[in-house]
Parts: C-alpha cells; structure tokens; sequence
C-alpha cells in the first residue's frame, strides 16, 4: 500500500499527542479510502467504516469541518485495532 504525503501527514495527526482538533473530516475520508476503507451514508450524519474485517462508525462534523477530539480519539483506537499505525 502506498500513501502520500497528504494522507502520511493526516495519519499522522491522529497519532500525535496531545490529540489534534483541527483534522479535516475530508482528510480523514481520504486516508481511508486510500487505506481501502468502505464508506457507507448511515442516517443523520454517520458515516460507517469498513476495514478489514471490522466496521466503525463515525459522525460527520458539521457545520465545522474539523472532528471533535472524541472523534479522532476513536478513530485512532480502530485503525490500531485494524493494525494500521504510522
């Protein structure tokens, strides 16, 4: 799998400590997407995440593009569980 530096850098972001709260939900879709992620509408404002093997769900942000650092915090937890790290 390669990544480029756009996704590198996203991915990144949501390892750094302290958590970050300014990471564009559309960087986010991106990187999983190019990490080989199912993306599904689910109602209101979720959006399910399929990755090998495991499914997550996640609220887009809105009206800011930027997720909550709750968000992000879970979204770190399932790409660890799925083996993705930087």
């Amino acid at each position: 799998m390669t990544m480029n530096k756009r996704h590198e850098r996203t991915l990144n972001t949501i390892f750094t400590q302290p958590i970050s709260g300014n990471i564009k939900w559309r960087d986010v879709e991106a990187l999983l997407k190019n990490l080989g992620a199912v993306l599904s509408e689910r109602s209101g404002s979720r959006v399910g995440v399929f990755l090998r093997g495991s499914t997550a769900f996640f609220h887009r942000p809105h009206p800011s593009p930027d997720m909550d650092k709750g968000a992000v915090r879970d979204l770190r937890k399932f790409l660890q569980n799925v083996g993705i790290t930087p």
